[in-house]
């Protein structure tokens, strides 16, 4: 059988149709989809962790990532009939709005292959999960995205990230940090319990223009780009019912096949980068999962 050729793969226990697994998806790195498999495999308790309950936005890069990409919400025909999926209206403020979209969920290492041999290399998710009946439950978490404005980077990032978990840990929120393997960072606080969407979105909009008013040489907390030159917007509004965020673990579609890495707060300071597939997984397998391993930092 040639390596381009489909074949059926058997994971636990799930029948999953699979082709070209020896197409280049990252060619700066030579990066195969066998081996965003693997990655995948390697990470997916953790990763799986963070998926559950909540529908997946995948952008697919059919072609590799120096290919066209589309994001796509709805389940593709020809999907597994094993793969979870929930008719659901769209959240307010979506551009479908109005309408019902067929969402889908990854629930087990089967569900991530498959969403591998779509091309599906960046898995976005809500801060909202879904009930078993199908109904929208509240937020279980709030996520600050901290973006940099050039010619600030990683390391202004990083300052303001504790900046943030500062003003948070003030409310009796504990954030674990996740570099986003694009520009910036992530800050993720577990709930402590579920909350109506738009009141998180609220709450994070009010103390995001709080911290910038004490900083303003840093910290900005509008989107408008001739004010955030050489600072760090704090962006409250990924926590909106319509918005989703790159999940942590999840692979970026870069040049180079970074990933949005959960982190230790000692990590975050100067010299911070972004890993790749290898490295994250063996941080894994070597630490353990910052969402779970760490005292206080618990989120889901």
């Amino acid at each position: 059988m040639s390596p381009g050729a489909a074949q059926v793969l058997h994971v636990d226990g799930r029948p999953v149709r699979v082709t070209h697994l020896d197409k280049v998806m990252y060619p700066a790195a030579g990066t195969t989809k066998a081996d965003v498999m693997d990655y995948l495999i390697r990470v997916a308790p953790a990763l799986l962790r963070q998926l559950r309950d909540r529908p997946v936005t995948r952008v697919r890069w059919p072609d590799g990532v120096e290919g066209p990409r589309f994001f796509e919400k709805n389940v593709p025909k020809g999907a597994p009939e094993w793969l979870r999926h929930q008719r659901l209206p769209a959240a307010p403020g979506a551009p479908e709005e109005g309408t019902e979209l067929d969402l889908p969920f990854l629930d087990d290492v089967a569900g991530l292959v498959w969403a591998a041999n779509q091309g599906a290399l960046e898995l976005h998710t809500p801060q909202w999960t879904v009930g078993p009946r199908g109904g929208l439950r509240h937020c279980d978490r709030l996520v600050v995205d901290l973006d940099p404005g050039a010619p600030a980077g990683l390391d202004q990032c990083a300052r303001v990230a504790h900046l943030v978990a500062d003003r948070l840990a003030q409310d009796g929120l504990d954030c674990v940090p996740v570099t986003s393997g694009s520009k910036g960072l992530q800050l993720y606080a577990a709930l402590p319990r579920p909350t109506p969407a738009m009141s998180v979105h609220d709450y994070a909009r009010r103390f995001a223009h709080e911290l910038a008013a004490a900083h303003p040489s840093s910290v900005v907390a509008v989107q408008r780009k001739d004010l955030r030159t050489g600072k760090v917007l704090v962006d409250w509004s990924q926590n909106h019912p319509a918005k989703t965020t790159i999940t942590p673990w999840s692979l970026r579609g870069r040049a180079r096949p970074t990933v949005a890495t959960p982190r230790r707060w000692e990590e975050i300071g100067p010299g911070l980068q972004h890993p790749e597939i290898d490295e994250v997984a063996r941080r894994l397998a070597q630490d353990g999962d910052p969402f779970v391993e760490g005292p206080g930092m618990r989120v889901r």
